[in-house]
């Protein structure tokens, strides 16, 4: 397939421009090409060499076949193409690819910027690529792990925001790894040698919660026998994760946003400010702008966490990752995952995301005796309309009820966060369901 924006101008090898451009790419410390308006390299550093081919026919070897292993350009096989970005822009661009190294699979942050002759047309481009260590394509490493194109959004959301101070709020239902998303940002970002603290909003009270985060003084409440520091003070120099932010009682949300705006904090029972040092992010599965017009969480504060929204997808939006996600859940076990399972899988709506797979994932490989895991040894509630017949909704409620608290191999609080309540409204319901 040919574009006019692809063909390439006659320039010779000795362009001055070129010449420059070639200098840029061997001073590169990452990986870095030179490339012609038809995706030719032109020129190769010795990391970009040793990371995927040594031996690259300079002029004849096309980026998208040595980088990807396509015989077309990138745009064409469901990536986006920087090359053509920067024509289309008259300027630099940056994405998010999954490149075949020497290795295998991994996440790159790819930047591309135009080469122009003295006119300011762009005749070539140089490329830099550089490795993100905190996501993989592939399963056996701690992290997120996935390569569908929603997830690499959501990742290029955090590659791009990390270098920043910006707060960041993550977006998603419960069970779709936002803290690991929190903390890939934290690792990518220039405080990640530091503490990374992560502060479950959902199960405190209004007294537990202020003096969780701001700590307390001797004797400052019945209990208090000595000093305690804070989460805000542990995170110093690091990241405060917030998780489920859209839980933080109403009267707590003016002290939070205190600090936000003033950079200081009172331990409880002290007058002493303290200065406050860390990067923010928070997480919620609720509507926060919902809840700002109902009147249960501060404007303010909403616009002040929400200085950088990232959608984390849910895993019935990332279908394809099912294989890479459960070889990753099953690492260990001697199990692998047959065609019948994963075909019951793609029919399934998975309401707890992905902390449902893990689950199911970890009680398949018990039920299965042989080293392959079958349809007939998944646990799967009914998720779509057809494969039930219809019953009222109170029945429907206490089916799944009666199944999640079967299936779910955590206590009541851990349930109650799955599925997205409060520990006291799952009781509650329990108990109204004789259950």
């Amino acid at each position: 397939m040919c574009h006019n924006w692809q063909m390439s101008p006659a320039i010779s090898d000795s362009h001055p421009a070129l010449s420059r451009a070639r200098k840029d790419v061997d001073g590169a410390l990452v990986p870095a090409i030179l490339l012609s308006r038809d995706y030719r390299i032109l020129h190769a550093n010795p990391s970009y060499r040793s990371r995927y081919q040594e031996h690259i026919r300079l002029g004849e070897d096309r980026c998208h076949e040595i980088s990807h292993r396509f015989k077309g350009p990138c745009d064409e096989h469901g990536e986006t193409c920087p090359l053509r970005q920067c024509i289309e822009r008259d300027g630099p661009a940056r994405v998010l690819h999954v490149h075949q190294c020497r290795s295998g699979a991994e996440h790159v942050d790819v930047s591309m910027e135009p080469v122009r002759d003295r006119q300011g047309q762009i005749i070539a481009f140089i490329e830099f690529i550089q490795n993100l260590t905190v996501a993989s394509p592939l399963p056996g490493v701690a992290g997120l792990v996935g390569d569908s194109a929603v997830f690499n959004r959501a990742l290029e959301g955090i590659r791009r925001v990390a270098p920043s101070q910006l707060p960041v709020l993550l977006l998603g239902e419960s069970g779709t790894g936002k803290e690991l998303f929190a903390r890939a940002l934290h690792e990518e970002s220039i405080r990640g040698s530091a503490p990374f603290v992560p502060v479950e909003c959902s199960g405190l009270s209004a007294s537990l919660f202020e003096s969780e985060l701001f700590g307390h003084e001797a004797g400052s409440f019945t209990g208090a026998r000595d000093r305690k520091l804070g989460l805000v003070e542990a995170a110093r120099g690091g990241t405060l994760f917030l998780d489920e932010i859209g839980d933080v009682p109403l009267g707590l949300q003016v002290k939070l946003l205190r600090l936000l705006e003033s950079g200081t904090y009172r331990r409880v029972g002290s007058v002493e400010a303290i200065k406050a040092d860390f990067r923010l992010v928070c997480a919620t599965h609720a509507d926060l702008e919902l809840a700002t017009q109902q009147g249960r969480f501060r404007l303010d504060l909403y616009y002040r966490i929400n200085a950088f929204p990232i959608p984390i997808p849910a895993l019935r939006e990332r279908l394809e990752d099912l294989p890479v996600l459960c070889a990753q859940f099953l690492e260990g076990s001697g199990k692998s995952l047959g065609q019948s399972a994963l075909a019951r899988l793609r029919q399934h709506t998975f309401p707890g995301n992905i902390r449902e797979l893990r689950n199911l994932m970890q009680r398949a490989a018990l039920l299965c005796d042989g080293a392959r895991i079958e349809a007939q040894h998944l646990s799967l509630m009914p998720s779509r309309v057809g494969e039930r017949e219809l019953v009222s909704l109170e029945q429907a409620e206490r089916d799944y009820l009666r199944w999640a608290v079967q299936a779910h191999p955590g206590d009541r609080a851990s349930l109650a966060k799955a599925l997205g309540v409060s520990a006291r409204t799952l009781y509650r319901k329990l108990a109204e369901l004789g259950l």
